[in-house]
C-alpha cells in the first residue's frame, strides 16, 4: 500500500497482511486481514487515526514516508489492542511533538500495554471535539465494542465515521473501497460472529445513536472502506436484531458411528419438515464457519458420544464457544450415545448458562441407535418444528 486519498485531506495509510492466517492464536483468517489507519490533514493540524500491528512496521512507516507526512500533531487511538496501537511508541519517537488523543479507559490500557507516558496523552470525553483547523473530529465513546475502551471518531466536515473494529472484516484486498459485496458479506459476518456477537445488545444501542449522524463514508479498522454505508448498517441491523431463522445448527463428533447415525436421521427428519440444517463435523470444521452459522439460527442441537463420563472434548469446546459468543438462539437440545453412563447432557446444558434458551428434551441411547431411538429423534424434529412455528413462524432457513 501507500497513502491513498479518500477525500481531500484524508488518506488511508494502513497496511494489508495477505499472509496472516490466525488472530489472537484463536480466530482463523482464511483471507488475511488489514490494519487500517487514516491521516486527517486540516488547515492547522494533522491527526493520525490509529497505527498498525507491530509486525507491519516497515510497510506502515513506508506508507507515511511515501505520503510525505512531515508532521503529526495528534495520534487518535480508538482502541488499545495491539493490532491498532502496536506501532504507537515508534510513531511517538518519530514524531516527538505528537500527542495521543483517547479516552480514560484506553489511556490506562496504553500505559499498561505500551508504557505510554501520562504527559503524552490527552484524555477526551464522549461528545468532545478536536479542531484541526478546517476539519473537526468528534469522539463517541462506545464501550464493549468489543473492548471497554473502544471509541469511534467522526469527521464532521466530510461526514466520515472512523469506526474502529465496528463494521470491520478480516479481509486482505487491494480494493480501498468495498466493491465485491458477496465476498465482503461473508468476511464481515464471520468477523461479527467471532468478535462482535457477544456484545450484540451494546451494538444495537450504538446503531441507534449513529442514526443521528450524517454518514457518507465508514472507515473501519479492518477490511475495505464503505462508500455505501447503508450496506454495512443494514447488515448489522439484521445481525443484531432479535430475529432468528428457521435453521438448526448441529455441531457433532462421532467416535464409532452411533452419534453420526443419530445426526443423519435427525437431519433427514428436519429437512423433510422444511427446517434448514447446518451440520458441522468438529474434526473438520473451521470455527469461524460454525460461529457464522450461530448468528441467526433458531436452534442448536449438540451431538456427542460419551467419553468416560461426559461429552467429547471437542464438543465441550464447541459448547464453550457458543456460550461465550452468546448468539440469539432460542432453543437447545442434545443427542448422545453412551456405553455405561455419565452426565453428558447435564454437563453440556450447564455449559450454556449465558444463552437465553429453552432446552428441548434430549435424545440419548445406549450403544447404537435403535428403532426406538429413531422415534425419539422424530419426536425431537417435530418439537423443533412446533417451537419454530410458535416462536418465529415458518421462514426459510437457507
Amino acid at each position: 500500500m501507500s497513502a491513498y486519498e479518500i477525500v481531500p485531506g484524508v488518506h488511508a495509510v494502513g497496511t494489508v497482511d495477505w499472509d496472516r492466517r490466525i488472530f489472537d492464536e484463536l480466530v482463523p483468517l482464511p483471507h488475511g486481514t488489514s490494519y487500517n489507519a487514516f491521516l486527517v490533514q486540516g488547515s492547522e493540524k494533522t491527526a493520525l487515526i490509529d497505527t498498525s500491528d507491530p509486525e507491519m512496521e516497515l510497510p506502515f512507516i513506508t506508507n507515511l514516508m511515501k505520503g510525505g507526512v512531515g508532521q503529526i500533531d495528534y495520534v487518535v487511538v480508538n482502541h488499545a489492542e495491539q493490532d491498532h496501537s502496536g506501532l504507537l511508541p515508534l510513531i511517538l519517537e518519530l514524531y516527538s511533538d505528537a500527542r495521543v488523543v483517547t479516552n480514560a479507559t484506553c489511556k490506562d490500557l496504553l500505559k499498561n500495554f505500551l508504557g505510554i507516558a501520562d504527559e503524552k496523552i490527552i484524555v477526551i470525553k464522549d461528545g468532545e471535539t478536536l479542531s484541526l483547523g478546517d476539519k473537526t473530529l468528534e469522539f463517541l465513546i462506545t464501550p464493549w465494542v468489543h473492548w471497554p475502551d473502544t471509541m469511534l471518531t467522526y469527521l464532521k466536515e466530510d461526514k466520515i465515521l472512523f469506526s474502529c473494529d465496528l463494521f470491520g472484516a478480516h479481509l486482505a484486498t487491494s480494493d480501498l473501497f468495498m466493491s465485491d459485496t458477496s465476498e465482503w458479506y461473508t468476511a464481515a459476518k464471520r468477523y461479527y460472529a467471532e468478535i462482535m456477537m457477544p456484545f450484540r445488545n451494546s451494538i444495537k444501542g450504538y446503531l441507534e445513536r449513529l442514526k443521528s449522524y450524517q454518514i457518507a463514508i465508514i472507515c473501519p479498522s479492518h477490511g475495505p472502506i464503505h462508500g455505501r454505508p447503508e450496506t454495512v448498517l443494514e447488515a448489522y441491523a439484521d445481525w443484531t436484531s432479535d430475529e432468528v431463522k428457521n435453521t438448526v445448527v448441529i455441531p457433532y463428533i462421532s467416535m464409532h458411528g452411533s452419534t453420526k447415525a443419530m445426526v443423519d436421521y435427525l437431519v433427514r427428519a428436519l429437512t423433510e419438515r422444511g427446517v434448514g440444517v447446518k451440520q458441522f463435523q468438529l474434526n473438520l470444521t473451521d470455527t469461524g464457519d460454525l460461529a457464522m452459522a450461530l448468528v441467526d439460527a433458531a436452534t442448536i442441537v449438540i451431538a456427542t458420544p460419551t467419553v468416560l463420563f461426559g461429552p467429547h472434548p471437542k464438543v465441550v469446546y464447541a459448547a464453550y464457544l457458543a456460550n461465550i459468543l452468546k448468539p440469539k438462539t432460542r432453543f437447545v437440545s442434545v443427542i448422545t450415545s453412551y456405553g455405561w453412563g455419565g452426565k453428558t447432557v447435564d454437563t453440556l446444558v450447564g455449559m450454556l448458562n449465558h444463552l437465553k434458551v429453552e432446552v428441548i428434551e434430549p435424545v440419548t441411547v445406549k450403544g447404537y441407535p435403535t428403532e426406538e431411538t429413531q422415534k425419539d429423534l422424530i419426536r425431537l424434529a417435530d418439537e423443533i418444528v412446533k417451537k419454530h412455528k410458535e416462536s418465529i413462524g415458518v421462514k426459510s432457513g437457507v
